[in-house]
């Protein structure tokens, strides 16, 4: 029992890289990147005919070994997640870890596989699951410490995003609705409805332009020209609020290094006085 508990205590600490130093720590996240990467750059190049034709078979293989390790990761994980004080429990710590962003993308990285190998699916079905491959992508958030400062940042400055988030769905159907009204005597076919409108609207406050929904009445020029202008203002509401969350997150992962002249302390051991 307590070769165990070493033995689980030892997987928990490379898997979750909690000693940076530790050389086995290192091949394994360094390995299961670049399986990663190998696995999203397969599955784009499959989508080429030519390719798939003339590399089916060693693409399958190696779509097989990826499933594999990448199960036995997923298994490994929630065996020893319960050396997380957050996951105490043999049951109940193991199905809360489950739940838990990054345990879902791991086990969405095998259920494609699964789903299209074990069950009877017709051709197209199957060409849609085989293309969730692509999501393995996102256990890439997993080993990069860039990737986790932004899921950082981004968890951080939620509330923040949510209400610009708001604001702009808000505008987008009030601009939308305003359009419709506008130019559909003039335009029936092309603003045909509010849906259809915004569509305008998104490719306006994008500043990325709708293809040919142009408005063609005055005020409809107008009403263009204004949410074009706000459009530029309101996207750079996003960027302005992650760019001090970055700003933050680094002054609070650097801050320790830093010392009270006065205490001798670090500034975050002096903070939490």
């Amino acid at each position: 029992m307590q070769e165990s508990g070493r033995l689980k205590q030892w997987v928990h600490s490379i898997l979750s890289a909690s000693h940076p130093t530790d050389t086995a720590g290192r091949i394994v996240h360094w390995s299961l990147t670049w399986l990663i990467i190998l696995n999203v750059t397969a599955a784009i190049i499959q989508t080429v005919g030519r390719i798939e034709r003339d590399w089916g078979h060693p693409l399958y293989v190696f779509e097989w070994f990826s499933v594999i390790v990448f199960a036995i990761e997923y298994v490994l994980r929630i065996w020893s997640c319960t050396e997380d004080q957050k996951y105490r429990g043999s049951v109940s710590g193991r199905i809360r870890f489950a739940f838990t962003f990054f345990a879902v993308i791991d086990f969405l990285a095998i259920a494609p596989f699964c789903l299209a190998h074990f069950f009877t699916l017709d051709l197209r079905t199957l060409r849609a699951i085989r293309l969730l491959r692509l999501l393995r992508g996102l256990k890439l958030a997993r080993y990069s410490e860039s990737l986790q400062l932004l899921w950082r940042v981004i968890d951080a400055k939620r509330e923040e995003l949510l209400v610009t988030f708001v604001t702009v769905t808000v505008i987008l159907v009030v601009a939308s609705t305003a359009m419709f009204y506008v130019e559909r005597d003039a335009q029936p076919e092309i603003f045909s409805s509010i849906p259809a409108a915004m569509w305008w609207g998104v490719g306006s406050l994008t500043t990325a332009g709708a293809g040919d929904m142009v408005p063609a009445t005055i005020l409809g020029k107008v009403l263009n020209a204004f949410i074009l202008l706000l459009g530029i203002g309101l996207f750079a509401l996003p960027a302005g609020i992650l760019a001090s969350g970055f700003v933050e997150e680094l002054h609070r992962k650097h801050a320790p290094e830093r010392k009270c002249p006065h205490c001798g302390r670090t500034l975050k051991e002096a903070n939490t006085k």
